[in-house]
């Protein structure tokens, strides 16, 4: 339904891009369980990487953080499928939810941002960052820039987006430009 990227996982108050302390980058999804699993977006996490690269540094670190028990059994199973299919060693760490901090405004809804002419028309519908980077409809335009979702995907929830008629065209025209 919604993301943010943010840093999580140290000790150090109130981390910044460029005061990390111990931290990982990350992102916070918060979805539906009724449209789409948490073992569903485990399977997402394990093909958006590669994990048996280990990190070079803390800030780069790959981490699933759970927030229950059920989810820490589904991540070490996921993780040790993983493995198997490599045939080696996976340097994802599986650790219980810390406080998660919100990254600075700019970091926030990254390939949208990069889309001057979508980020005008959000822009105009949120007055206040919090609210954009809150906002489901930016989420989910993001994530259609970055590369995530098909042209028939798009179709079935343009309505849903907010976009003029021109902004609904460019978002189609660069969906539709991936898929050839």
């Amino acid at each position: 339904m919604r993301t943010q990227v943010g840093y999580a996982g140290g000790a150090t108050q109130d981390p910044t891009y460029h005061n990390l302390g111990d931290h990982s980058e990350t992102i916070q999804v918060e979805y539906d369980p009724a449209r789409v699993s948490y073992a569903e977006l485990l399977d997402v996490f394990w093909s958006s990487h590669y994990p048996a690269r280990p990190p070079f540094s803390r800030q780069y670190a790959s981490v699933v953080f759970y927030h229950d028990e059920e989810q820490k059994r589904l991540a070490l199973e996921t993780k040790e499928r993983e493995a198997g299919k490599l045939g080696g060693q996976v340097f994802t760490d599986i650790v219980p939810a810390s406080t998660f901090y919100p990254a600075e405004a700019y970091h926030q809804k990254y390939r949208l941002r990069l889309t001057p002419a979508l980020m005008a028309e959000f822009s105009r519908m949120y007055s206040v960052d919090d609210d954009f980077v809150a906002s489901t409809a930016a989420a989910r335009v993001n994530g259609y820039l970055g590369g995530h979702g098909t042209l028939e995907t798009l179709q079935a929830e343009l309505d849903d987006l907010g976009l003029s008629p021109e902004g609904r065209q460019k978002l189609k025209d660069i969906v539709a430009g991936r898929s050839h």
